[in-house]
């Protein structure tokens, strides 16, 4: 083999072996999605009050619940496009936990004080749920903190929303004040690079 045609073959691997890795890096990047219910939510018998101490032993920030109606078309909207995403479910189920409740839902719930009623009763009498969706946070003494009611424009606002709660943002400034903080931050971080 003359050293021309060696050069050549060295050069396709190294086109070979960049190719695999920025294949590689893309991938970890951009993770398919995964399904909501099965790697965002956890399974609950809707004891809040149990859930609330099983968040204290795990050292968990607080719980999230997920307040829904089947025919949302927001609320499939979160589940498709943000809820779905891999980055958000891991980031917020290191933090909390986090159950849906389906606010027509008749199965039985008992709330953060040990009261045992419906979930519709949960979601309507007890959190003065009306529009779906609804992301309520609480506290580890199961106090509602925040409450965010819509749909976020995308996963990184979610992971604010989260970020809001799980650093006690919530405590000094609105979560509108907090977003438009991160936007100036990500733009600010985007001119630099």
């Amino acid at each position: 083999m003359s050293s021309r045609e060696a050069g050549r073959s060295r050069g396709w691997a190294i086109l070979v072996v960049v190719s695999l890795l920025l294949y590689g890096f893309a991938a970890q990047a951009f993770e398919a999605p995964r399904d909501p219910d099965e790697y965002f939510f956890q399974d609950t018998f809707g004891n809040f009050d149990e859930e609330l101490a099983l968040a204290r032993e795990q050292g968990k920030r607080g719980i999230l619940v997920f307040f829904e109606l089947t025919e949302c078309p927001f609320c499939h909207r979160m589940r498709e496009t943000v809820l779905n995403r891999p980055e958000v479910q891991d980031w917020y189920r290191e933090r909390f936990l986090i159950f849906a409740v389906d606010i027509e839902g008749e199965t039985e719930v008992t709330d953060f004080q040990g009261a045992t009623m419906t979930a519709k009763d949960f979601a309507f009498r007890v959190n003065h749920i009306r529009a779906t969706p609804v992301f309520m946070f609480y506290d580890l003494e199961g106090a509602a903190v925040v409450r965010y009611t819509g749909v976020t424009r995308d996963a990184d606002e979610f992971l604010w929303l989260g970020e809001f709660v799980a650093d006690n943002h919530y405590q000094s400034t609105k979560f509108t004040r907090f977003k438009r903080a991160k936007q100036a931050e990500r733009k600010a971080s985007q001119q630099t690079q």
